[in-house]
């Protein structure tokens, strides 16, 4: 289990852009061991290796949603070049032309993170299929439920007519009769 810590540790640096799964260059060369413009060096120098669905350059705007997510700015943090995006695919790609020892092998823990954030997905999809279903089914039963406690609600009600009289033998206080007071001697 010693792979799980540098696996979470690079999944939370892959973000959603264009619908699709990647890692920033600066992210990529940091866990390489290169400083970034090492790697877009060795990147613009094999760049019929990076086809669009390798590798692409974020606009202006999808940079400036990432610095917006990051609220403060760190001095050399942020490049004013507009990094590169690397799919599962890339980043791969990227640690072959680089060719040092730790891109290698810190390519293996890479493409694991992009493989285990893709299983977190497909688990998360087939929840939400569920929940869907059982949704559906708690819909039918609600509108029966409904229907059955309209049923019931009136049983529930008290009885609206007059109360019978009882029935049987009642025995009644005597009445004390008027102007027989019994006086005191």
């Amino acid at each position: 289990m010693p792979d799980i810590l540098p696996i979470e540790r690079i999944a939370r640096k892959i973000y959603v852009i264009r619908n699709a799964r990647v890692m920033l260059d600066r992210d990529l060369a940091e866990l390489y061991g290169v400083a970034t413009k090492v790697l877009k060096q060795a990147v613009r120098r094999n760049i019929k290796r990076f086809p669009t669905d390798f590798m692409f350059e974020l606009t202006e705007d999808e940079n400036q949603a990432l610095r917006a997510q990051n609220v403060t700015l760190k001095r050399g943090k942020h490049s004013k070049y507009l990094p590169f995006a690397f799919t599962e695919h890339g980043a791969l790609m990227a640690a072959n032309v680089l060719k040092s020892e730790t891109a290698v092998s810190m390519s293996i823990y890479v493409v694991r993170a992009f493989i285990r954030m893709r299983e977190e997905l497909t688990s998360r999809r087939d929840l939400e299929e569920r929940l869907g279903q059982i949704e559906k089914i708690l819909l039918v039963h609600d509108t029966q439920l409904k229907d059955l406690i309209e049923k019931i609600r009136p049983l529930l009600l008290p009885p609206t007519e007059k109360p019978r009289k009882k029935i049987g033998f009642e025995v009644k206080e005597p009445k004390a009769r008027y102007g027989t007071k019994r006086r005191k001697k």
